[in-house]
């Protein structure tokens, strides 16, 4: 039985197998699909107590579906002020203007700073939300990666699982996928400093915060750089993440002795509070270019131009050099 909006009452355990068509989703991605309306705090914890079982097992949020995997739903209910829950119009139509891109399988969008690509954690809507709430008729949208919530730059969603399926097996080869960011840090980066390669560990804090650290046991990680332009005190650099780890970008210029400035998690507060005064009022960090090979070998190049706080920004960072 499926989980209604507003129900109060509990829906039935569901047994699901999953068909070719759905494998290579991640469990998480997987059950946003299918439990539309509930929240995705509400998904990752009974993901984490272990009431969703892949094929009578445990399984983490990013375990990848296989064709064949029986997923275990256990009961939900869902309360009334959740189901009522409704994206602004505001919110919708300004999303429908920073769409750069859009085919049949595929939109590309020029997110802004500030809003969140999905709901969860006291949000109670992100990106994903408001365009499934915009383009009813398209059922399958998923978001194919994610940006902070102050970064701001190009994001895309998937309008069909076999477009999402495609791309993530590209970012998994490392191939027909190329991210460019840009992002002003502290100091002189040096010019001869064009690849930063260091593992890096995810950790959930005491207050629930999740931060990433560099360090032995974890992942590998790796980021080419490039510099653009130096100004007084910071240097505004090109940043390509060859991996896709959280916080990646962040936690290299870190790592490399150049925090970003606009960075409260990772940077300095003495410096963000000197570089605030110049303009710079949040994280600098853009995704500012996506080129992606599609399935037809079509290869599209999409660009998001700076936002107009962080140009404004440079420039005054210029105008006092």
């Amino acid at each position: 039985m499926a989980v209604r909006l507003g129900d109060s009452t509990l829906s039935a355990v569901r047994l699901i197998t999953i068909s070719a068509k759905d494998a290579g989703q991640r469990l998480d991605n997987y059950l946003f699909r299918v439990l539309k309306g509930v929240p995705k705090t509400r998904i990752y914890r009974i993901i984490r107590k272990g009431e969703v079982r892949v094929n009578k097992k445990r399984a983490r949020a990013l375990y990848r579906l296989q064709e064949e995997d029986c997923i275990r739903i256990p009961p939900i209910r869902l309360s009334e002020q959740e189901g009522k829950s409704r994206v602004p119009l505001t919110v919708s139509s300004r999303l429908l203007d920073a769409i750069v891109y859009e085919d049949d399988a595929l939109i590309i969008i020029n997110k802004s700073s500030g809003i969140a690509v999905h709901g969860g954690s006291g949000i109670s809507y992100g990106v994903i939300e408001a365009l499934r709430q915009l383009r009813g008729e398209d059922k399958n949208l998923e978001l194919v990666h994610r940006l902070d919530r102050e970064t701001s730059g190009c994001l895309m969603i998937a309008k069909k699982r076999s477009m999402l399926r495609y791309i993530h097996e590209q970012l998994q080869k490392r191939e027909g996928v190329d991210k460019i960011y840009h992002a002003l840090v502290q100091g002189r980066w040096p010019s001869t400093r064009l690849l930063v390669k260091a593992p890096l560990q995810k950790n959930t804090l005491r207050s629930g915060e999740r931060m990433v650290q560099v360090h032995v046991d974890g992942k590998p990680a790796k980021t080419a750089y490039q510099v653009l332009e130096r100004l007084r005190g910071a240097t505004l650099i090109k940043a390509s993440p060859l991996t896709g780890r959280t916080h990646q970008i962040r936690v290299h210029c870190l790592h490399a002795g150049h925090a970003i400035i606009g960075d409260h998690k990772y940077g300095s507060d003495i410096v963000n509070q000197q570089f605030k005064r110049e303009g710079v009022k949040r994280l600098f960090l853009h995704a500012a270019s996506l080129r992606l090979t599609l399935p037809s070998g079509k290869v599209i190049k999409v660009d998001a131009p700076l936002p107009d706080d962080l140009q404004a920004a440079l420039k005054q960072l210029r105008f006092s050099s």
